[in-house]
């Protein structure tokens, strides 16, 4: 179940799911506690919990062509490889229905996006020089395709 985490921003266990989904980056984890705790940035953030355990956190935008845009995604290291990473997605795009999810991420996280049914595609290297990848799931088929 997937519970708003606004008003837990600056909670331990919020800022520890941040903090794995920037690499322990303090300067990419001060940027995404600013962007989630801004009204106007239109940015989600949601628990995952399950039996009342708290499992992961995703962060995500909604923009106006139905896109749902994943900014971040963390598991607890003890709940990994058992489907609640997925479990974080599937529960998003039933809360808010969007036509695709796209999310942009590096090498070590595009392998976890093709293995759940995305579409992965390299977008060349970032300012530092690690290979990016776009990540494409459209959840809503065009009626062409039936």
């Amino acid at each position: 179940m997937l519970i708003d985490a606004k008003p837990s921003l600056t909670t331990l266990e919020v800022r520890e799911l941040l903090q794995l989904a920037v690499h322990e980056d303090a300067s990419a984890l001060a940027a995404a506690t600013e962007m989630y705790g801004s009204e106007e940035s239109g940015c989600l953030l949601r628990l995952y919990q399950e039996e009342g355990e708290t499992i992961g956190l995703i962060g995500f935008e909604m923009n106006a062509a139905g896109t749902l845009i994943i900014r971040h995604i963390s598991v607890y290291p003890e709940f990994r490889n058992q489907g609640f990473g997925r479990g974080l997605i599937l529960e998003a795009l039933m809360e808010q229905s969007p036509d695709t999810i796209a999310a942009e991420v590096d090498e070590e996280a595009a392998d976890f996006y093709r293995n759940i049914g995305f579409t992965v595609t390299s977008v060349g290297p970032d300012h530092s020089g690690n290979e990016r990848f776009k990540c494409m799931y459209h959840a809503v088929e065009s009626e062409d395709e039936y």
